[in-house]
């Protein structure tokens, strides 16, 4: 037991399968992928030979493959401008521990057939439809993961997906190196059955990411990039409905989008040095932040 040995450990994130795994409708989505990650790897305990493993994070810890969303195809007015605002703040914030690659998604006409329950394909109609396909990040991920472990860049390789897309890279990990490979599948809760290829190629798996490991990884509301500074997309907040008319409220009265976020994000001497922006979580807290506001405003004629 005191002989540890440390290995040099890289994560490689398909961001497609976090999100829709562990991110899509949560309040989760301003993730600090560093920070909910080496949570996770700390919380595993691994052993080889009798001896504990102790996983040493590179300076470049984190591979982050995604994709741009397409304008035509986004659920929200602000889905490409909150992506980008996340892409922004997560690779300042971090700076040379994570690197964000990305591949693109294609979109084209194409003919399917309906799905009608309890009839096979070729007895369905078909209908135009749009084929939308992400591309390249599935191939960057395998690649990036293969090509550290057979050039001795990292000892140990933790893959965050449960895409069998990603089986090859692996089986050719453990024919071609001597890398350990972790699995981290991006499900909250156990919601998701772990592919059993994927459980199979590696050497350890942990099946789920907590909601609490998700709530204490969250990036700083702000987060200042030189003379700018970036923003947690108000949709992105747990009570969007209750912060949009504050922060509407906040602009008017401040004059810029910039000094109503700032406002929001210090504590207020008036309200018993809360921060404006934790008071919008419950219709109580929200409530007496909005008397402070329209009292102020008629008080000061603004």
């Amino acid at each position: 037991m005191n002989n540890t040995q440390a290995l040099r450990t890289r994560i490689y994130v398909d961001g497609y399968n976090l999100y829709y795994g562990c991110l899509k409708g949560s309040r989760y989505k301003w993730l600090d992928l560093w920070q909910v990650f080496d949570h996770v790897l700390r919380s595993i305990f691994l052993e080889e030979s009798g001896s504990p493993v102790k996983f040493e994070l590179q300076p470049l810890a984190i591979k982050y493959f995604t994709a741009p969303i397409l304008r035509n195809f986004a659920r929200a007015e602000d889905s490409v401008s909150s992506q980008v605002q996340y892409h922004r703040a997560l690779a300042n914030h971090r700076k040379a521990t994570i690197e964000i690659i990305e591949g693109y998604y294609d979109a084209k006409p194409a003919r399917a057939h309906v799905f009608i329950k309890g009839k096979p394909a070729v007895a369905c109609e078909k209908m135009e439809i749009w084929k939308l396909e992400e591309k390249e990040s599935d191939v960057s991920l395998a690649l990036h993961a293969y090509s550290d472990a057979v050039r001795d860049e990292v000892d140990h390789v933790v893959i965050v997906t449960n895409d069998t897309d990603i089986v090859p890279a692996m089986r050719m990990i453990r024919l071609h190196s001597t890398a350990t490979i972790g699995l981290i599948v991006p499900a909250r809760e156990q919601l998701r059955r772990v592919n059993a290829d994927l459980k199979r190629l590696a050497h350890w798996t942990r099946d789920h990411i907590l909601e609490s490991e998700l709530d204490a990884a969250q990036l700083p509301n702000t987060v200042r990039l030189g003379n700018q500074t970036v923003h947690k997309p108000a949709s992105w907040y747990s009570r969007p409905d209750l912060l949009l008319p504050i922060l509407s409220e906040a602009r008017r009265v401040k004059k810029s989008e910039g000094a109503a976020w700032k406002w929001l994000n210090q504590p207020c001497a008036h309200l018993d040095d809360r921060v404006p922006i934790d008071m919008v979580g419950n219709d109580d807290d929200a409530a007496v932040l909005r008397t402070y506001m329209d009292r102020y405003a008629r008080d000061f004629g603004v």
